[in-house]
């Protein structure tokens, strides 16, 4: 039996926006130590201004620190004020998510923790980057696309799709990436939650789940073939629903997750459930990743009014991971 404590790796995030500040909130577990990866100049600015004592050592993969914070130092490639954007910053950004990743594909981390990005930003520093998941599954060098799904106390949502516009879902949803994304989803509630045999609400596409063909398709012609094929495969599957009606408790009451169609669909369900509770969690990869469920707020930056209770919820569910894995 290993008693080592788990090592668990946070990212800070955009140096402009809430990441720092949310870092400086942490408490280490007990049971686990936490690296914090970031420019340890803006971390100690951003902690007078927050008047928050920064003490962490600087962390040393030999020496085991359980229920202590340390913090690798990666370099901003220019200074940062909080809530001033700068793309020269963008490489440091992707640099903070990198070191994590590595570090978890090589066992020296458990899992990593990622505070909040600005995708803008460094779109305009000329990477092409649509999001940490996707980012994630190229730097871990993945042929299957992971899942993105977020949880709530009393609710999960998976999703089909992620970041698409809205007139591009329906081309990007077929068989093969239903049953793709829907046999991850199985395993993974089951390896990494526990749960022996899930119970998974599928949404529909359309309004009324395409109301027999008249509203659409895609449930008749994609979803519901996916579905009856995963069926035979003991997967325990309803759908497709109708999404007005599948966010209600008589469905959410016998369900482990649910799957939505496409971003806006299910997500907002969620954060007005649990905004500021909840978790970002990427299913699908060779490591644990969890992350916050909001944004940069970089109106918030250096203010002291930001809330670090997604961050608390995402390295308890990190652990709680590890822990079953």
């Amino acid at each position: 039996m290993n008693d080592i404590p788990p090592r668990l790796v946070i990212t800070s995030g955009e140096p402009a926006g809430i990441g720092p500040d949310l870092c400086l909130q942490l408490k280490a577990p007990p049971a686990a130590e936490l690296v914090v990866l970031g420019d340890r100049e803006l971390i100690a600015r951003r902690a007078q201004l927050l008047d928050i004592a920064f003490d962490w050592p600087e962390y040393d993969p030999d020496i085991v620190r359980p229920g202590q914070i340390s913090l690798q130092h990666i370099p901003l490639e220019v200074p940062c004020e909080p809530g001033q954007l700068d793309a020269a910053n963008a490489n440091y950004v992707l640099a903070l998510i990198r070191q994590a990743t590595m570090g978890c594909l090589t066992g020296e981390f458990a899992a990593m923790v990622t505070a909040p990005i600005h995708k803008g930003i460094i779109n305009e520093a000329g990477a092409r980057f649509s999001g940490h998941t996707e980012y994630l599954a190229e730097l871990c060098n993945i042929d299957t696309p992971p899942v993105m799904m977020l949880a709530t106390e009393g609710l999960r949502v998976a999703l089909a799709t992620t970041h698409l516009p809205l007139a591009e879902v329906s081309r990007h949803i077929s068989r093969e990436s239903l049953t793709t994304i829907l046999t991850i989803l199985n395993n993974e509630l089951r390896s990494h939650f526990g749960i022996e045999t899930p119970s998974i609400l599928v949404c529909g596409l359309n309004p009324h789940a395409g109301e027999n063909g008249h509203l659409g398709r895609e449930e008749i012609d994609v979803i519901e073939p996916a579905l009856a094929a995963l069926r035979e495969q003991g997967l325990r599957l309803q759908g497709p629903l109708p999404a007005d009606t599948l966010f209600t408790p008589p469905y959410l009451e016998q369900a482990d997750a649910v799957l939505a169609m496409y971003h806006d669909q299910g997500l907002p369900v969620l954060k007005h459930m649990g905004f500021g509770r909840a978790v970002n969690i990427t299913l699908g990869l060779p490591i644990i990743r969890t992350s916050v469920d909001h944004g940069t707020a970089l109106d918030l930056a250096g203010t002291g009014r930001a809330d670090a209770g997604s961050m608390a919820v995402a390295i308890n569910t990190a652990l709680e991971m590890v822990r079953a894995a």
